[in-house]
């Protein structure tokens, strides 16, 4: 059984979770990158392509141990500070010119990257609003943009939605809501989203996830996490994983308010967040897991949505602030069941506390993204029934997907 790490220890890559003293089974890495890191390892190795010219032959100065670990930003304009932001009419989704698709017109199903890679494991089932399940090394993914959408769109609100083609294989989403606001997202040719924003009923543009098209477009998909080094910091796990069972409302507002926890290399995609653990390892990671499910089911009672209470009351006082938060619900469950059920149902569930975070809580839905990852982020690891495997996770990605406004 691995040694637990104590509040002071330092997340480094080989830092596992804090379990409760019952529970006898062995910890899970802290570091979601680093559970991937450890299914890959354990994968039979492919045979290494030979290199055109010899390796080059580390110095000793290179060889030497690496410097320590900068410390944690102090805020999200001190993270981004590398970072040269565009023009506002660069991150803005309404700059270009599109073509109005037809009224008949049915948004694209969700496509896996165009990556030689990439083997479709399940295609969208319309019965069950699954979504489109697909393997990358060694890893599976759901692609869900219907599920999502369906909690920004809803007709009988009195919303409105239409479509416009744009340059390369882009198209625009307008959903235009009885209230005199709309929200805009501009899809690849995949299906993911590249820009969001949401329009108030005065005109002003709040954006909700950018990046830079001058620097890069996004056709095959790849993780940006492997250009990054692994991931270490000199915080506590205490203050990188809070349970929000055991803190209180002020105490989760200021956590979720806190900056990534290295330098933000460059702005992602919504999507590029939601596939990459590397990336998402450098936002802090609010626990839910008081929360009880219904077996393979994604509905809870109706008597435990207080349980979400803290959780919404800290978003709401940091949207009065920035109107432009992100969080990203992730969903997760235990090893029992097979892979892909795992992931659609853990997908669903994330769905589920959304929708009562913005049902119950008025949160608005465009200022939450949603993710199933299944049992792929153990944190017992036991291919037994864990309650502690079966949570929900929140984090808030706004400095990894939009431009500081400040």
């Amino acid at each position: 059984m691995s040694e637990l790490p104590n509040a002071s220890e330092e997340v480094t890559p080989s830092a596992v979770e804090v379990l409760p003293p019952d529970v006898s089974s062995e910890a899970a890495p802290i570091l979601d990158s680093a559970k991937d890191q450890k299914k890959t390892s354990e994968q039979p190795s492919k045979p290494a392509k030979q290199p055109s010219q010899p390796a080059e032959q580390p110095s000793s100065e290179a060889s030497s141990e690496a410097p320590p670990p900068a410390p944690p930003p102090t805020d999200d304009k001190t993270a981004q500070q590398q970072i040269q932001p565009p023009p506002k009419e660069v991150q803005s989704t309404l700059t270009e010119q599109g073509q109005q698709k037809p009224a008949d017109f049915t948004f694209i199903e969700p496509k896996p990257p165009e990556n030689g890679d990439v083997k479709i494991v399940q295609p969208p089932k319309t019965d069950t609003n699954g979504g489109l399940v697909f393997q990358i090394g060694v890893n599976i993914y759901i692609s869900n943009p219907e599920q999502e959408r369906s909690r920004f769109y809803d007709r009988n609100r009195g919303d409105q939605i239409y479509y416009e083609d744009l340059s390369r294989g882009r198209t625009r989403e307008v959903i235009a809501r009885k209230d005199g606001t709309k929200v805009i997202t501009i899809y690849d040719r995949n299906g993911d989203v590249l820009q969001r924003s949401k329009v108030t009923r005065d005109g002003r543009e709040i954006i909700l996830a950018s990046y830079d098209p001058r620097d890069r477009d996004i056709e095959d998909w790849r993780d940006p996490g492997e250009d990054l080094p692994p991931l270490r910091l000199t915080i506590p796990a205490s203050q990188y994983i809070l349970d929000a069972d055991t803190a209180d409302e002020t105490e989760v507002e200021t956590f979720l308010d806190q900056p990534p926890v290295e330098q933000v290399r460059q702005i992602y995609t919504i999507d590029e967040v939601k596939r990459s653990a590397r990336i998402r390892d450098s936002v802090r990671r609010l626990e839910i897991g008081g929360l009880t499910f219904d077996t393979g089911k994604a509905t809870i009672a109706r008597d435990q949505v207080d349980a979400l209470s803290k959780v919404a009351n800290a978003m709401l006082k940091l949207l009065d602030k920035n109107p432009g938060e992100v969080f990203l619900i992730e969903g997760h469950t235990d090893a029992v069941g097979s892979d892909v059920s795992n992931l659609v149902l853990s997908d669903q569930r994330a769905a589920t506390v959304a929708r009562i975070l913005t049902d119950f809580y008025e949160i608005p839905a465009e200022n939450l993204v949603t993710q199933g990852y299944g049992e792929r982020y153990l944190k017992v690891e036991t291919e037994g029934p864990e309650p502690l495997n079966r949570r929900v996770t929140v984090k808030r990605i706004t400095p990894l997907v939009a431009y500081n406004a400040s």
